[in-house]
């Protein structure tokens, strides 16, 4: 059994990427001895409740920083997720000798010896897209400083980095991390641990249903602009908006937007674990708002529960749908005449939902361990 370090800020929900990284622990429970240096502290019964994990707090070995340290950064008034990450790779390096293995889920990072990195989208990706800026990232002059400090504390060096073993969560994140660093990363897509009910095509509604956060990026104006203009062709057709508030005054503008185009857009918000996944394969299809998502959790949920789904031309999420054309669009004109072109061919509709459902079966858990596994095995055995 060997010592294995994992270097994360948080593993609890919800989030795509901390249920990677609990997925990266259930892979590993019981072959090794696990450590997890976190920011966030680690309620393992709540990780495994959401993700479906099943690990035992006595196979995990938490530690985290100075309650100090983390008082002093908590106390910063922006989300300051650079300093977070930089003082745990700072404590990473100096634990990494008792270790066998040092493991990030967190991008790019530096354990002062090679070790195993998963990249969602690169940290080094310098300037970052436009929804990462938030709070003290806008001030002008501020942010190459911020950078440079998080940088200096972490004592990161990029080309100690380029020896771990990279892994990405799609081809589309592989190529911009092998443009900017010159290394080729491997896909290991992120798993999708839910089960779905069977439910036929025939009991399923005739309409649309978007997941996610009611935040800007997912852009759930042109979703709801999308969908009235398919109403025009496609009669009666409607929309379901589920997912939690982020922030609050976009998503009381998302509620007027929605009023305006009229009853036939509904929500249903806060919902549980299990009653999402309950609602998802009572929907025929799906559709998916955020351009340039890395990977897509939503999209790929719903691809798994059989369901049609319609996502922009960019990112990850292209994957997800094997580049199908006819699921892919670039602008509302795009979309519209897309899906209402799917929507009037049932044969289609059954022969899509099956390639998409298949298509899924890349994103099993079982895939996901057993292939993190094998890594971390070929990891252990070039030490």
């Amino acid at each position: 059994m060997r010592r294995i370090l994992f270097v994360q800020p948080s593993f609890q929900p919800p989030g795509g990427g901390n249920g990677v990284a609990a997925w990266m622990l259930e892979a590993l429970r019981g072959r090794h001895a696990l450590r997890a240096l976190t920011w966030t502290p680690l309620d393992v019964d709540e990780m495994n409740r959401f993700y479906g994990t099943s690990v035992r707090r006595d196979e995990l070995v938490v530690e985290r920083l100075p309650r100090w340290m983390t008082a002093a950064i908590d106390a910063v008034p922006s989300p300051a997720a650079s300093l977070r990450y930089a003082m745990l790779l700072r404590r990473a390096a100096r634990l990494s000798g008792r270790h066998d293995l040092c493991v990030s889920v967190n991008n790019e990072a530096d354990f002062g010896r090679p070790g195993i990195q998963y990249i969602h989208y690169p940290w080094y990706q310098r300037p970052r897209p436009e929804r990462d800026l938030r709070g003290i990232h806008r001030v002008p002059g501020l942010l190459p400083l911020y950078y440079w400090t998080a940088d200096r504390l972490a004592g990161f060096s990029i080309e100690r980095m380029k020896q771990n073993i990279t892994l990405t969560n799609s081809d589309w994140t592989g190529r911009i991390v092998q443009r900017l660093h010159g290394i080729t990363p491997r896909t290991l897509y992120p798993p999708i641990p839910a089960r779905f009910a069977d439910v036929p095509w025939e009991a399923r509604r005739d309409s649309f249903l978007c997941i996610g956060r009611f935040s800007p990026e997912k852009n759930l104006d042109r979703v709801i602009d999308i969908v009235a203009r398919v109403r025009e062709q496609v009669p009666g057709v409607t929309l379901c908006l589920a997912g939690t508030q982020d922030p609050r005054d976009h998503h009381k503008r998302i509620r007027e937007h929605a009023r305006r185009a009229g009853d036939w857009v509904w929500f249903e918000e806060g919902l549980s674990r299990e009653a999402l996944l309950a609602l998802i394969p009572t929907f025929r299809y799906g559709i998916h708002g955020m351009a340039d998502e890395h990977f897509g959790m939503a999209p790929a949920e719903l691809a798994a529960a059989g369901c049609i789904v319609f996502v922009p031309n960019g990112g990850g999420q292209v994957e997800i749908v094997d580049h199908d054309p006819r699921l892919v669009y670039g602008d509302v004109a795009g979309a519209v005449s897309r899906i209402a072109s799917v929507m009037r061919d049932m044969e289609a509709q059954r022969q899509i939902s099956e390639r998409l459902r298949t298509r899924a079966q890349r994103f099993s858990v079982e895939r996901f361990t057993s292939t993190f596994r094998e890594i971390v095995d070929e990891a252990l055995a070039a030490l």
